[in-house]
């Protein structure tokens, strides 16, 4: 193995999977990922290993590539076969949990008031210890699970995790939450969890030299991945970007919901999800354009086009702090982001709540309250971001929808009119089901699970928002278009498509009424003075 200093090449991926799936945020946390395993992952192997022709030919149809079908040719049934055999013995306490979770659910669901008190010796004695027993105001009972335990419980399987290395060379990826991976789908499959220095060190070396034996030994790479793991370097120097210093704030769009926000005291960066770096004809900014120090990342939500792991450790290493919602703890559909992301390697992890203010250098970053796109669930854990920064005011509002635009009229006598708004409009979303369909015990009738979907504004909505506030400039972002997203979203619009039409209805009103607005695509560079 190579030992000279060497650097990793732009254009290395990382893939974080559970017990062989991609990893996402309801896989991270031990109260959610059992409810994964067996609703989603067990029942997809079985389908494919009784019927992989159904699959394979599903799959032929680009509309249903984002369904619940296993993306292997009829020939890896036998494979699957083993991972599925595998997880029902390895992880049989993850679905003797689902189990249980049930069984709790009907234990709860006759009770109207009378104490709980005597209902605890009857809760499935996997559960016991871990769940507090709860009304609410209305007398409706439900169960509270207790994170920080479940952490230090069975169910939180580090043995699960593990990475894979590649070279990415276009922006082409198949989707990646239906299929898990094999072991024969790469030779530098790591069996490291996602918190190991390894993958710190071997990020580091994007920017700074290192040895590839060093890194090498420290993550374990096997005698007979040697020659792909030495490929991942190069002993060209990378392009770098250095700290911002000149005046007002630098705004960079990086694609989606990823926007790099700097002056000279400071870098905010949200919701990293970043391309790789190689030869397009779709210039963008990469890993290449950050800079080596990132001050801060903020998370406005979960959901994985915006808490993406993929991402997240290769920053992990050059982040100060990284600010999240706070969640209400009092909902399986609602894990909290800061304990999934501190057992899993982030040493400094902020809470942030409605209209709490952090102070920041030259600013602030405030919680605005975030509503819609989580299909009516008790969802706490997602937030907007008021930027404060350079004497200017920038909100990041992600995927909110103005379900209630009176909340923005309150907004605007708190905070008063806003510089830049960052709006997704995501108007037609999927079903409830599509996101949260494993964690239901007993499935939503098709008729509320279609009206249940995860929406942002629509151009009214948009609309509403932009009379309260008063921005004098609008972009439309967080919209899934760019193409190195597609293994996350499979969101391929034309000029018909709902989502087109009310951005375009939006930016038309905005800029009929004297707002500059943009709906940016692949990359963009604003200096705000």
């Amino acid at each position: 193995m190579l030992d000279r200093p060497m650097y990793l090449k732009p254009n290395v991926a990382i893939e974080p999977l559970y017990n062989q799936w991609y990893a996402w945020w309801y896989l991270l946390s031990p109260a959610t990922a059992p409810l994964f395993v067996t609703n989603l992952h067990q029942k997809l192997m079985q389908s494919f290993v009784a019927n992989p022709d159904v699959h394979v030919a599903a799959l032929k149809n680009p509309m249903l590539m984002g369904g619940p079908f296993i993306n292997h040719p009829a020939a890896k049934a036998p494979r699957v076969k083993e991972l599925l055999e595998r997880t029902q013995k390895e992880q049989a306490n993850m679905l003797a949990y689902t189990k249980a979770v049930a069984e709790l659910e009907q234990l709860m669901a006759p009770n109207n008031g009378g104490s709980l008190e005597s209902l605890y010796a009857k809760v499935p004695d996997l559960l016991r210890g871990y769940v507090e027993l709860t009304y609410d105001l209305s007398n409706r009972a439900s169960a509270r699970y207790i994170e920080p335990l479940l952490y230090r419980s069975p169910f939180h399987k580090e043995s699960s995790q593990s990475v894979t290395l590649m070279q990415v060379d276009g922006d082409w990826r198949p989707y990646i939450f239906s299929t898990p991976r094999l072991e024969e789908d790469t030779p530098l499959w790591l069996r490291v969890p996602y918190k190991h220095e390894g993958l710190d060190a071997l990020f580091r070396m994007r920017h700074t030299p290192g040895s590839p034996g060093q890194v090498a030994e420290m993550l374990g790479v096997p005698a007979s991945a040697a020659d792909a793991f030495a490929a991942l370097f190069t002993d060209a120097e990378p392009r770098r970007t250095e700290r911002y210093t000149g005046e007002g704030v630098r705004v960079r769009y990086f694609g989606h919901a990823c926007v790099l926000l700097e002056t000279k005291d400071v870098s905010i960066l949200t919701d990293p999800v970043i391309s790789y770096e190689f030869p397009t004809d779709l210039p963008r900014f990469t890993h290449s354009d950050l800079p080596e120090r990132i001050d801060y990342v903020v998370l406005t939500h979960g959901h994985a086009d915006h808490l993406m792991m993929e991402t997240l450790i290769q920053l992990r290493h050059r982040v100060g702090c990284i600010i999240v919602p706070r969640n209400n703890g009092n909902s399986l559909a609602d894990p909290s982001l800061r304990l999934m992301l501190h057992h899993n390697g982030f040493k400094n992890v902020v809470e942030i709540d409605d209209l709490q203010e952090i102070p920041v250098p030259g600013g602030s970053i405030t919680g605005l309250p975030f509503l819609g796109e989580h299909s009516d669930l008790a969802i706490q854990a997602k937030t907007a971001h008021l930027v404060r920064l350079g004497g200017k005011s920038m909100l990041m509002a992600a995927d909110s929808n103005a379900i209630e635009p009176r909340m923005y009229q309150h907004l605007r006598d708190i905070i008063g009119t806003i510089d830049v708004l960052f709006l997704g409009m995501e108007c037609e979303g999927g079903p409830m089901s599509w996101m949260y369909g494993p964690l239901l015990s007993n499935p939503l009738p098709r008729k509320m699970d279609q009206a249940r979907r995860l929406n942002g504004s629509d151009s009214a909505r948009a609309i509403e928002i932009t009379n309260h506030l008063s921005p004098k400039e609008v972009y439309v972002y967080a919209m899934g278009q760019e193409p190195w997203l597609r293994h996350v979203m499979i969101l391929v619009y034309d000029d018909k498509a709902p989502q087109i039409v009310e951005s375009n209805k939006f930016l038309e009103h905005c800029r009929a009424n004297g707002i500059q607005a943009e709906r940016p695509y692949v990359k963009m560079e604003r200096i705000l003075t």
